[in-house]
């Protein structure tokens, strides 16, 4: 057998770059993708279907998904275990924050293991009666305009266009707007929002989003681009949307074929475990992104969930290969009802430092806190400038080895 060798450079720079990433070679393989425990997650399936007494076809559907998301205890009782005290905090929590989450969804919970990230997301706990933190931290009624924008930079904002979700998050930044029945925004009120885009021609970038964007009508969704395609100042129109990692039966032909017409869309999604990452998520991702729109990834960081380094960096190396650009790491805002899911900056900075270097660029999202009252997102890095002169900067690179640059520019 050939084997190339590089005479040049010590086989010991190799072996120190292989134990860089050992650590997580050696626990990667158990921490499971959707894709890799999907056995377990059928036969969670199986059981939904025999309860709801549905088919495979109804299964397929997500207006079947929408209406037959669970909303009780007593429902979910059904399919995981739960005790007397579960059923009894699940009850008291959603007398107060509604709940409901899309049989799709419930099925990736892993029964056996009662620290699941995804039964944290989905499932109310009891620590959210805690009144710890604010309904709006971010101020977003300080920052609205219409009632359904919110407008925080000079070229860009949010129209909110439903509440409606597949699942509702648990630690959800909106949960305020939950309420307890689903409800489109109306048509008028959305040409208002539109109107005001029109008459501001600083505005070239839409985010639409909700709830969730996509769980309103395929005529809504195409009447929306085809309104603000109209305006020539708008050059990029996003959507903020789960329903690939909860309800990936949303991502229809039907839809996809809509959204290409009107490009450049950009599409935001919201996977925040490699459990999320199923058969059926991947599919979702890939007509998307067979349709020419680019996929970035917008994961909040959570206490219990995914506030590991190694669980961080599968799911951004495994996002990737189904087409999804990690984008952004959230810090947790500190909304009422959600002070268990939150973490300490350190912990957000140590992730961030564990990705550097040790996978490709494509793989690190950057790390944001939302500054409170509406003051915007502020990315956060690990600091690799370790000094500024006027002729020389200093840094340290992703493995802590000190190096200089002279610092001039074309004029010195």
């Amino acid at each position: 057998m050939y084997r190339m060798t590089l005479s040049n450079i010590p086989e010991e720079r190799f072996d120190k770059l292989r134990n860089e990433i050992s650590d997580y070679e050696n626990i990667k393989d158990r921490i499971f993708t959707g894709i890799e425990d999907y056995e377990k997650i059928l036969y969670q399936k199986k059981k939904i279907l025999k309860y709801l007494n549905a088919t495979e076809e109804d299964y397929n559907n997500y207006h079947w998904q929408i209406k037959n998301r669970f909303t009780s205890a007593e429902g979910i009782s059904k399919i995981i275990d739960l005790s007397e005290t579960d059923l009894k905090y699940i009850n008291e929590v959603a007398s107060k924050y509604r709940f409901a989450v899309s049989p799709y969804y419930l099925s990736l919970i892993d029964p056996q293991n009662s620290d699941c990230a995804i039964k944290k997301q989905a499932i109310p706990a009891v620590e959210e009666l805690n009144d710890l933190g604010e309904l709006d931290p971010m101020d977003e009624k300080g920052t609205a305009i219409h009632d359904i924008i919110t407008r925080r930079y000079p070229d860009r904002l949010i129209i909110k266009i439903t509440n409606v979700c597949g699942m509702f998050c648990r630690f959800c930044q909106r949960r305020r707007h939950i309420g307890e029945t689903d409800k489109v925004v109306p048509r008028a009120k959305i040409q208002t929002a539109i109107e005001y885009v029109r008459e501001n021609r600083e505005i070239r970038d839409v985010l639409i989003t909700g709830g969730d964007a996509f769980l309103v009508s395929d005529e809504m969704i195409e009447w929306m681009l085809k309104e603000l395609r109209a305006i020539p100042h708008v050059e990029i129109i996003r959507f903020g949307t789960r329903t690939p990692v909860t309800l990936p039966q949303r991502i229809t032909k039907n839809l996809v074929d809509i959204l290409k017409k009107y490009h450049p869309i950009f599409v935001n999604t919201h996977f925040n475990h490699p459990r999320e990452i199923t058969p059926e998520s991947k599919i979702a991702c890939e007509m998307l992104a067979d349709a020419g729109i680019p996929l970035g990834n917008q994961m909040v960081l959570l206490n219990g969930v995914n506030n590991d380094k190694y669980v961080v960096r599968k799911l951004n190396l495994k996002l990737l290969t189904i087409r999804v650009k990690p984008y952004y790491i959230f810090h947790p805002k500190t909304v009422k009802g959600t002070s268990h899911f939150w973490v300490k900056i350190e912990e957000g900075l140590e992730i961030m430092e564990s990705l550097r270097g040790r996978t490709s660029g494509l793989a690190i999202p950057t790390y944001i806190i939302n500054g409170p009252k509406g003051l915007g997102k502020t990315p956060i890095m690990p600091n690799y400038l370790l000094c500024l002169g006027k002729d020389k900067a200093s840094f340290r690179n992703w493995q802590g080895e000190y190096f200089e640059v002279e610092n001039f520019g074309a004029d010195a």
